[in-house]
């Protein structure tokens, strides 16, 4: 048995679109209701992050396959997200409990007040006994503001309410060497460092034809949750009420470093640079050594089209990133205060150029 996974006070669960929907793009409650099962009977929080909103909504708007274009993505999701809540709220209150939706862009966790009242109202979910349903608001998110894939999203979600396990369930068993139907893969029940991951080959399609990630994307999301202290377990959909158990079931990731703080873990994780502000090698090592705020004084060049409160990456004069941070002027505004002090730029311009409670070294 695995006493991480069992020792779990708040767990976050990941489930895929292929498990949950049909191929023809229905939900299966019969999938959801085994989820469910699973969910209802641990003694743990349980936070939902689920995929298959847009999956659902294909065939009420006669659609036969994933649309491409951002537009009608929305118009599925827009449909398929009622659907989706409505086959787990009867679920769930099958068994005597109820569920809240929480749908996130990046947005919602970078910006500091955004990213209190996310946790905030996660947290009082928890507390008054409820089970969130966690998505990407696919109705509203653009490009610029997607997470790309849940499993990436879980992982964040997973730092975001310091949960102590994350078990992201597909139609894969495990981690294998190689495509699992060929006989000479081979299964990998743990891993503990990146070397157990020497000689895998990833591929990334789904089965089912629906979804939009593949193992590479759950392997990701692993290094992401294991950097912020959370063990992960990935296994198939069936196996998830033996892998919470503390089955040995599935691919066990052990956590490789304690919790970092959970806000700047999203940034340096969830977030894509609007811009890039080049740094002369004083306020390289201001930002890196002291752990200092940025100054216009330090900065000697602007790329990008940006306004405040967008992330953008800190780099040295050889173009290398070495910070992200959120920035307080837009990049309109910051061109004709390079180079000046703040005594020097005088009132109006007293805020840093990012804060660096804002800013996280990459």
């Amino acid at each position: 048995m695995r006493e991480a996974v069992r020792a779990a006070r708040r767990v976050v669960v990941k489930i895929g679109s292929s498990s949950l929907t049909t191929a023809a793009g229905g939900l299966d409650r019969a999938r959801v209701d085994r989820l469910v099962d699973a969910l209802a009977s641990l003694d743990a929080q349980v936070v939902l992050v689920s995929s298959g909103a847009i999956a659902a909504g294909l065939a009420p708007l006669g659609m036969t396959r994933r649309p491409r274009d951002l537009a009608n993505q929305q118009a599925a999701a827009s449909v398929g997200q009622g659907l989706l809540m409505q086959a787990y709220t009867d679920a769930f209150a099958r068994r005597d409990r109820i569920v809240g939706q929480v749908l996130l862009t990046v947005d919602d966790v970078t910006r500091r007040a955004h990213y209190r009242n996310a946790y905030r109202t996660l947290q009082r979910l928890l507390d008054l006994g409820t089970v969130p349903i966690v998505n990407e608001n696919d109705t509203v998110a653009t490009e610029e503001i997607r997470f790309g894939d849940n499993d990436r999203l879980a992982a964040l979600v997973a730092s975001l309410v310091q949960a102590d396990l994350l078990v992201l369930l597909s139609d894969v068993d495990a981690l294998y060497t190689g495509d699992p139907a060929k006989p000479e893969s081979r299964r990998i029940d743990e891993v503990r460092t990146e070397a157990d991951l020497d000689g895998v080959s990833i591929g990334r399609t789904g089965r089912a034809g629906l979804g939009t990630g593949g193992m590479v994307t759950k392997v990701e999301a692993a290094r992401i949750a294991t950097g912020a202290g959370i063990p992960v377990v990935l296994t198939a959909a069936p196996l998830a009420a033996a892998a919470l158990s503390g089955e040995s079931v599935g691919t066990l990731f052990h956590r490789v470093r304690e919790r970092p703080a959970a806000r700047l873990f999203w940034l340096a994780h969830a977030t894509s640079p609007r811009g890039r502000l080049h740094l002369d090698p004083g306020a390289v090592r201001a930002v890196v050594a002291r752990k200092a705020s940025l100054l216009a004084a330090g900065i000697t060049a602007v790329d990008g089209r940006f306004a405040a409160g967008d992330p953008v990456d800190l780099v040295d004069s050889d173009g290398n990133p070495v910070a992200r941070g959120l920035v307080n002027y837009d990049a309109t505004e910051l061109p004709a205060l390079l180079g000046h002090s703040t005594m020097e730029l005088g009132p109006g311009y007293e805020k840093e150029v990012v804060h660096r409670d804002d800013l996280v070294l990459l």
